[in-house]
């Protein structure tokens, strides 16, 4: 008579088990994401103005062709009204 104990070789005691965490592991739901509509006003919000980035193009260029010329005393001002809390 032969009798078959837990060494047989198609036998796993945790088959079930494994069995049960694949399942969970196809049910399991992605991460996902949803950006607000403020947010995306934000985000519009921090894109470069044009006409400002135009204006900045037009100041490299003065200043690095030697054009540029400072208002000495309406900087003067601005600071003082600045650092005066005007």
């Amino acid at each position: 008579m032969k009798i078959n104990g837990l060494n047989q070789p198609n036998y796993n005691p945790y088959k079930q088990q494994i069995n049960k965490q694949v399942e969970v592991k196809h049910d399991m739901k992605k991460d996902q994401i949803e950006i607000s509509n403020q947010a995306k006003q934000l985000q519009e919000d921090e894109k470069p103005n044009p006409a400002r980035s135009a204006r900045v193009e037009k100041l490299k260029e003065a200043v690095e062709a030697g054009e540029y010329k400072v208002n000495y005393d309406k900087t003067a001002e601005k600071m003082i009204d600045f650092w005066s809390g005007k």
